[in-house]
């Protein structure tokens, strides 16, 4: 749901509004993954370092829910027929694709989102500040009705953040996306992104961007109406832990992602995010592996997860093989390479909340295809913009010397300034 607030820097900040005021954010601030260095490595670079340029292939589209997020901190969720009083409320835009988009945006991409919200006053500050953002709104669809909202209850003693969604009225329907505006949207698109929602506008977008072979990434959150047939046009996927095995029924996480990329023929990958555990990811191999012996797939995890060092607290990948045949009993088999990513530990004390952290993650793996960034890369670098979220409360501000004196790897531009 909503990215949390990073106002100093501008970074994977929320379109945040109330219905009095609306503050703009400057939208150049430009992230890649080798803005991210560790401070050891920073100490010794020069300061007249110039940072890489951004991805050619930069234009990414979104289609699904842009809505509003009321978001009250309590001390702990309430017991049924409770009756207890907030500690904050903040009012934020949301849904996943908006929250994506924005994160996408502020890394650098040109992002284009094709929704719906109403002519209030709710729809009309999420317009606002998706165009803050630079976020493409001119295929929006606006109407008159009820923008989409969503209750979220942040429990301070858990960490863990519940939601409670009101659809808009009425819904988008595929005729109100005209054949003009959808051309105009995908014109030089270089990645689709869906999160499931909307299911029958997303799939005639999802559609004519296959005719174009337009990679499609669509995060899956949980079995939703018309997913399945997304799921058959999709290139890449990401997906909440439970998914994969309420999907396909596996008995477990990682013969789920086998049952996936099997079930899957498009698929090129497949990533499962796990909080705290960090993620795990299938990709597929280009080259036939079918005449190599099969190697289990939980037999792989666990050699992987006996790599990981456990005394490291930045974000790492280990990886197997390429090339391998990977197998899931009673299942099958697919040829490529299981990988293991690890989330950047944060002490409790400064772990403020966890939500928008999906969209964040979502919004780094859009900005590491466009970049072509390998899959070893990918994940730690999405972790670390998760972590950045993750660390602060939705409206605190940040100064420089917080990432100087707490974070493992901190932001640099031109003369290690933020910008």
């Amino acid at each position: 749901m909503a990215l949390k607030l990073i106002t100093n820097f501008q970074f994977m900040q929320p379109h945040c509004f109330n219905s009095t005021s609306f503050p703009l954010r400057p939208s150049n601030l430009k992230l890649s993954s080798s803005h991210f260095i560790p401070r050891a490595e920073m100490e010794s670079t020069s300061s007249s370092q110039i940072p890489p340029p951004l991805p050619e292939k930069r234009v990414v589209v979104g289609c699904g829910a842009a809505s509003v997020d009321f978001l009250a901190t309590v001390a702990s969720y309430p017991n049924p027929d409770d009756k207890i009083r907030s500690l904050s409320l903040k009012v934020e835009g949301g849904g996943n694709t908006g929250n994506a988009l924005t994160g996408a945006s502020r890394l650098g991409l040109t992002a284009r989102i094709i929704s719906k919200v109403a002519n209030d006053t709710q729809g009309r500050g999420i317009l606002k500040e998706f165009e803050a953002d630079g976020v493409d709104t001119s295929h929006m669809v606006v109407s008159e009705g009820i923008s989409p909202f969503t209750y979220i209850i942040v429990d301070n003693q858990t960490k863990t953040r519940t939601c409670i969604h009101t659809p808009g009225n009425p819904p988008m329907i595929p005729e109100e996306l005209s054949q003009s505006s959808l051309f105009s949207a995908l014109e030089n698109a270089n990645l689709v992104y869906f999160d499931g929602r909307l299911h029958d506008t997303a799939l005639v977008v999802a559609e004519e961007a296959s005719q174009r072979k337009i990679p499609i990434l669509i995060d899956c959150e949980r079995k939703r109406e018309g997913l399945d047939e997304l799921l058959n046009l999709a290139t890449y996927v990401v997906c909440s832990e439970k998914f994969p095995r309420a999907w396909t029924s596996a008995p477990t996480l990682a013969s789920a992602l086998v049952s996936m990329l099997i079930r899957l023929p498009n698929l090129k990958f497949v990533i499962t995010t796990m909080g705290d555990k960090g993620s795990l990811m299938i990709e597929k191999s280009q080259n036939d592996a079918s005449e190599i012996e099969e190697t289990d797939v939980e037999t792989l995890l666990e050699s992987l997860q006996e790599r990981v060092d456990s005394t490291a607290t930045i974000p790492t990948c280990i990886s197997s093989k390429s090339d391998l045949r990977i197998s899931a009993d009673g299942i099958g088999a697919i040829s490529g390479r299981l990988l293991a990513g690890t989330a950047e530990k944060i002490p409790p004390p400064e772990l403020i909340d966890t939500t928008g952290a999906g969209d964040a993650f979502i919004a780094a793996v859009l900005y590491a295809l466009c970049a072509e960034m390998p899959p070893e890369k990918m994940l730690p670098f999405a972790s670390q913009v998760v972590c950045l979220i993750s660390l602060q409360a939705p409206s605190k501000n940040i100064c420089s010397s917080f990432f100087m004196s707490n974070s493992k790897y901190y932001w640099a531009r031109g003369k290690n300034n933020f910008e």
